[in-house]
């Protein structure tokens, strides 16, 4: 029997549980986490939350990275700088999780979080801009659990809203 402390939020990602910190940034009041996945008869995706655009983006790469190995024994050895931009906030995130899925791929790394140092919003004819730093390590067959090998992000669907408790993300990911 696995026990999550009553003072950490969790989230069911399929055969594990994610735990985070009580005060956690960007949890989803209803669901009490930071993401949740949902199936799609080919792909996977997510549902990420955030009160900023800041949490929004961090959450996203959390969800995204939690499918490609569970975060739990995850060292953070190694940072990457990750920079993208776009035309609008879809293009922005989109850009922003396509950067940090070819990082993690292109070095064979697993990401344990991805923080937002800065992001400007995309203005009128002036393009966004997101910059941050991916902390993680090199895959250990010893000590993590591969999970789902992810191809790309996906166009499928991806959506950025604005809701009463910040910003939703809804996301799918070709495997």
């Amino acid at each position: 029997m696995l026990v999550v402390p009553r003072e950490s939020r969790h989230c069911l990602l399929r055969s594990h549980i994610l735990t985070f910190p009580t005060g956690f940034r960007g949890y989803n009041r209803v669901m009490g986490a930071p993401f949740e996945v949902i199936e799609h008869p080919a792909d996977v995706g997510f549902l990420a939350y955030g009160a900023t655009l800041v949490e929004l983006f961090e959450n996203s790469a959390l969800a995204m990275c939690s499918l490609a190995c569970a975060p739990e024994k995850i060292e953070e050895r190694l940072q990457r700088q990750v920079s993208v931009t776009g035309s609008d906030i879809e293009s922005l995130l989109y850009a922003w999780l396509a950067e940090v899925l070819a990082i993690a791929d292109g070095e064979q790394l697993i990401l344990h979080r991805v923080s937002v140092s800065e992001l400007k919003e995309p203005s009128n004819s002036v393009a966004g801009e997101v910059r941050g730093i991916a902390h993680g390590e090199r895959f250990d067959r010893e000590r993590h659990a591969a999970g789902t090998y992810i191809k790309a992000v996906t166009l499928h669907q991806f959506q950025v809203e604005r809701t009463a408790e910040g910003f939703l993300a809804r996301v799918f990911l070709d495997l």
